[in-house]
């Protein structure tokens, strides 16, 4: 990924990798509240012309490593996010298909978030 940063912008919900100067990916997340306390990433997005770098596998990475330091779950709506954490098991435990549940409850009662 060379020189690329990545940096939580917890308050816009945005995981950011950096590079150049400009945000070049990034995931989109909420944190779940309830019934556990839980990252819940819900789009991945890396800029076309940074595309097949690693960026986005990078972001995953590090949203599993925030998450863990936090002590609380991750529980992916985003497909990219779900695949990445079926290929690193060492890194990315399985979702609670309860807090899976309740990440699409929030959701779907906040249309206009994402």
């Amino acid at each position: 990924m060379g020189d690329t940063e990545i940096r939580d912008d917890r308050a816009a919900g945005r995981l950011e990798a950096l590079g150049g100067g400009e945000v070049v990916g990034r995931i989109e997340y909420f944190v779940l509240e309830s019934p556990a306390r839980a990252l819940v990433p819900v789009h991945t997005i890396v800029e076309p012309a940074h595309e097949g770098k690693g960026i986005a596998g990078s972001l995953a990475r590090e949203l599993y490593t925030l998450a863990e330091r936090e002590g609380v779950a991750v529980a992916p709506l985003c497909s990219y996010v779900v695949k990445w954490a079926e290929r690193h098991p060492d890194v990315a435990p399985p979702a609670d298909p309860e807090l899976l549940s309740a990440a699409k409850d929030w959701l779907r009662a906040h249309p206009g978030r994402f």
